[in-house]
C-alpha cells in the first residue's frame, strides 16, 4: 500500500480539511444567522467524512456477510453526469456485485485479479483497497468503462499526471456550477448583500468539491 500523499485517502482528507478551513475563514465576518449556517455546513462535512472514513477503514461493514472469501475482481470506471468513480466488479459469488473504492494508482493497470474479500476489507495480495461506499448488487448507473485487458505502456505516466492535486481539484470543481444559484437563494433568505453572496458562493463551491472527493472521485 502506498503511503504519504499517494495514499488513496490522502486527497479526500486534504480536501475535507480545506473545506473546513474555508468555512472557518468566513465565520468571523458573518451575522449570527450566517455563522449558524456555516456551523451547520461544517458539522455536516465532519459527520459525513467521519462516516466515510469509518467505512473505508473497516470499522463498519460494507456488506452483510463477514466471512472471508477469494473472489475475482475487475476495475470499472463510472461516468455518471458530472461524477467519475472507480468500482470493483466482484465475481466468484452467486451473482456479481459492485463495490465503490477510493482511487488507487494500482487500479489504472488492473485488468483482473483475485482478491480476498471480507465484510469490512478487500485486499489485492498485500495491497489494501478502501471502499468509498457500500457494496451493491445492481450495476451502477451511467457509462461503465472496463480496464483494457492489456494496459497501455504509458498508463503509469498518465496516472501520475492524473493524480496531481491541481488536476483532481479541477475535475471535482465541475459540480460547482450550481454554487452561484445556492448563494443567490441564501442571500434571498438571509437578506444579505454582495459580501454574503461571495461568502455563500465560496462555501457552496468548496462543499461540492469536498462532496465529490469524499465520495471517491476518479481522476483518470
Amino acid at each position: 500500500m502506498s503511503s504519504g500523499s499517494g495514499h488513496p485517502l490522502a486527497y479526500p482528507v486534504a480536501v475535507t480539511c480545506g473545506a473546513l478551513a474555508v468555512c472557518a475563514a468566513w465565520a468571523p465576518f458573518g451575522t449570527l444567522d450566517q455563522v449558524a449556517g456555516i456551523a451547520a455546513v461544517m458539522l455536516g462535512i465532519i459527520s459525513y467524512t467521519g462516516y466515510r472514513l469509518v467505512l473505508a477503514f473497516g470499522l463498519l461493514p460494507f456488506r452483510r456477510s463477514g466471512s472471508a472469501q477469494t473472489v475475482r475482481v475487475t476495475r470499472i470506471r463510472q461516468q455518471h453526469r458530472l461524477t467519475n468513480r472507480s468500482w470493483l466488479q466482484i465475481e466468484g459469488t452467486d451473482r456479481p456485485y459492485w463495490l465503490p473504492v477510493y482511487f488507487d494508482p494500482a487500479l489504472a493497470t488492473l485488468p483482473g485479479a483475485e482478491a480476498k474479500l471480507t465484510g469490512r476489507t478487500i485486499h489485492l495480495g498485500e495491497q489494501r483497497l478502501y471502499p468509498s461506499g457500500r457494496i451493491r448488487n445492481a450495476e451502477p448507473p451511467g457509462r461503465l468503462i472496463d480496464n483494457p485487458s492489456r494496459p497501455d505502456q504509458d498508463a503509469v505516466a498518465h496516472t501520475a499526471m492524473a493524480m496531481r492535486p491541481r488536476r483532481r481539484l479541477l475535475l471535482d470543481a465541475q459540480s460547482t456550477v450550481a454554487a452561484p444559484i445556492a448563494a443567490l437563494l441564501w442571500v434571498y433568505i438571509d437578506d444579505g448583500g454582495l459580501p454574503a453572496f461571495v461568502a455563500a458562493a465560496t462555501v457552496a463551491a468548496t462543499t461540492t468539491i469536498w462532496l465529490s472527493a469524499i465520495q471517491g472521485s476518479d481522476p483518470t
